[in-house]
């Protein structure tokens, strides 16, 4: 008669004490993710809730603006936005921001491309050099050049002018946009440039029909943050355009209509004029969203 024992019960990590394990880490894992959604949830709601309440108090009258404020308004008051854009001279200040911003993003996008290309892909004395002045360009706090910045403009009689205001914005701008695009164009690969000098085309044009097309995603991420950092300035067209009222931007046209509409009580016309200067940023960011994704991980992935 033969006598059958058990075997003895495993209880090492791959017995019930790994599956356990297992499914702990699996739970901290999913509390993790809910509490790090949340935080996304929370902080999407404290950026939108002041837009979308700006948006809709500017189709609403003053009463409405203080008797409801949290309330969608009775009836859609467009009148609010023609009255910014025409009394306020909202339409003005508008299209200088148009002009000087356009000229500004323009200049900045093909200097610092230029610039970026020859510090990436060339070696020559001097190129280290030249980067980290650039780069030591960022770090250099604007307010500190505001007062000999006035004095040069004032000499070469580019106060209150368009052109003179474009070339501060891109002397402002193309420290980040060299920084930005001298990393992004090392990405690139080398070989597409050296098969298009093979087949004879200069350093010119091997820049703007091959490498410049391949960079499209850095320059599309580089040219939003450009645009919103220049259409958003204050501080320097408020040193830079004194005299002349016809040539103000956009942002000082915003700070002159909170006080005039302040004292009339236009709280209406305030927002209408505050919703249209958001518009432009909200709509770039909108349509080229992928694109500035697209553009900031590129180097990354490759």
């Amino acid at each position: 008669m033969s006598v059958q024992t058990k075997p003895p019960a495993v209880t090492g990590r791959g017995g019930a004490g790994g599956k356990g394990g297992k499914s702990g880490e699996s739970g901290e894992g999913r509390v993790l993710n809910v509490f790090s959604h949340g935080v996304l949830v929370i902080w999407g709601l404290l950026v939108t809730m002041p837009l979308l309440w700006a948006v809709v108090s500017s189709f609403k009258d003053d009463g409405e603006i203080f008797g409801s404020p949290w309330g969608l308004p009775s009836a859609l008051h467009f009148d609010n936005w023609a009255r910014a854009w025409d009394k306020a001279n909202m339409g003005q200040y508008f299209f200088n921001s148009l002009v000087v911003v356009g000229g500004s993003l323009i200049g900045t996008m093909l200097l610092g491309s230029m610039a970026a290309y020859v510090l990436a892909r060339f070696d020559f004395p001097g190129n280290r050099f030249i980067y980290f002045l650039f780069v030591g360009g960022m770090g250099f706090p604007i307010i500190l050049a505001l007062v000999p910045l006035f004095f040069v403009m004032k000499n070469m009689a580019l106060l209150d002018t368009y052109h003179g205001l474009i070339l501060v914005y891109i002397a402002y701008s193309l420290p980040f946009t060299v920084f930005f695009l001298s990393g992004f164009f090392k990405t690139l690969p080398s070989s597409v440039a050296e098969a298009a000098l093979i087949d004879g085309a200069s350093h010119t044009r091997t820049f703007f029909q091959v490498m410049l097309p391949m960079a499209k995603p850095g320059l599309i991420s580089v040219g939003i943050f450009n645009f919103l950092g220049q259409w958003n300035q204050y501080l320097l067209p408020t040193v830079l355009n004194v005299g002349d009222p016809d040539k103000k931007v956009l942002t000082q046209g915003l700070v002159a209509l909170a006080v005039s509409q302040g004292y009339k009580g236009d709280w209406s016309g305030l927002f209408a004029g505050l919703t249209i200067a958001m518009l432009p940023v909200l709509g770039a960011y909108i349509i080229f969203q992928r694109q500035v994704v697209a553009g900031l991980t590129a180097g990354a992935l490759k």
